[in-house]
């Protein structure tokens, strides 16, 4: 079998989706497939071709993800060409591969993260035009009649449902990790209590309710601390962050961190008290997964698949305001855990699962052709 994969972000971009959809192309490899990446080129020192584990990797010159929707399709039309499968991950590299594969006449799976729907409207610090874009992009991704839709949770295939694709076009395979990385480390709590924040920066993960509620509860709690781990992109949003940060009386006890290698991210996070995920959604989050695998406490929105992946001890936000998440916070001080049972979602199970799925589609293609219900 000769897979195409189409991704805004591959290896050695550092991130969950990207090291699940590495090991399923090595894997793929072992399996004597033929594999082939279309990528970003998001470094300038990564060359545009190149053979990594026998994996071949094709870079289009364009740093931009959402340039990347238009600016591949030359390249993923001749590699469509060649291949017996596209699959390939909302949200820009989604419009390339499913045009590209439709022109060859090949099948083509999506791998949605997330349906925001009408969350689209709520978020803060996003102009309006700007949210009616996001909004319109999602809908027109959501209507194109991929072969297969997978969700990375139950929360997400919902969405799916919810956003008129039919249940016979949804596979729901769970992002996976490697607890082998979690190894050698145990939950060692500071003398201090510290709440850390680590993760990517969007706007809906929650920053315009966590910022404030944790000025205030540092000033109420003088002993407290606040480890934030972030990038310093988008560089808007970055700025921002640290405006706020910045201003507050405490901002002494902010320890801030970017870009950390995977062991001492794991370090931090393992000598914190718990993290707080006070996101509006998420569609699997890779950041709570990792700290149950860690066995850190967790402060957590639990909006739609974050009910799914946090367990161990856990203090749910009830309400999504900055009074709400103040008032957990004040909680898990108190040591008013709760504790949810504990999930674990194997890298080697998704793998599995991804490989069971593009062979059951390449063999029902030979077979006849795929059908849309």
């Amino acid at each position: 079998m000769r897979i195409l994969f189409v991704l805004e972000h591959f290896y050695p971009y550092i991130g969950g989706a990207e090291h699940l959809f590495w090991e399923l192309s090595r894997a793929l490899i072992e399996k004597e497939h033929q594999v082939t990446v279309v990528t970003t080129r998001f470094r300038p020192d990564l060359p545009s071709t190149e053979m990594i584990d026998g994996v071949k990797v094709i870079r289009v010159d364009c740093r931009n993800r959402y340039l990347f929707s238009f600016l591949s399709f030359p390249k993923v039309l001749e590699e469509a060409g060649k291949a017996d499968l596209v699959q390939t991950t909302s949200y820009n590299a989604a419009f390339p591969a499913f045009f590209a594969a439709k022109f060859r006449r090949k099948p083509v799976v999506v791998t949605f993260h997330e349906v925001w729907a009408g969350l689209w409207w709520r978020l803060p610090q996003t102009p309006l035009w700007l949210k009616g874009a996001y909004w319109m992009w999602e809908q027109l991704l959501l209507r194109l009649p991929f072969d297969r839709f997978i969700a990375v949770s139950n929360a997400t295939a919902q969405a799916l449902r919810h956003s008129g694709i039919s249940s016979t076009r949804i596979s729901m395979i769970y992002n996976g990790l490697d607890y082998h990385k979690f190894l050698g480390y145990k939950h060692q709590p500071p003398s201090e209590f510290t709440v850390t924040y680590f993760g990517r920066l969007g706007t809906s993960k929650g920053l315009d309710l966590l910022l404030p509620a944790m000025a205030r509860f540092l000033e109420d709690h003088p002993e407290a601390q606040f480890k934030l781990i972030i990038p310093q992109v988008p560089e808007a949003l970055y700025r921002w962050v640290m405006g706020q940060v910045n201003r507050w009386p405490s901002k002494d006890r902010v320890m801030l961190y970017h870009d950390l290698p995977q062991q001492d991210l794991y370090n931090e996070v393992a000598t914190s008290t718990c993290i707080v995920v006070p996101s509006y959604s998420e569609g699997f989050c890779f950041v709570a997964a990792e700290a149950v695998g860690l066995g850190v406490p967790i402060i957590s929105s639990e909006r739609t698949a974050l009910k799914e992946v946090v367990g161990g001890k856990m203090v749910g936000i009830d309400s999504l305001t900055i009074d709400g998440v103040s008032q957990a916070l004040q909680q898990a001080w108190n040591n008013q855990w709760e504790e949810k049972p504990i999930r674990e979602f194997p890298l080697s199970e998704s793998v599995r699962q991804y490989q069971a799925l593009l062979l059951e589609l390449l063999s029902l293609r030979k077979e006849k052709p795929l059908t849309h219900q």
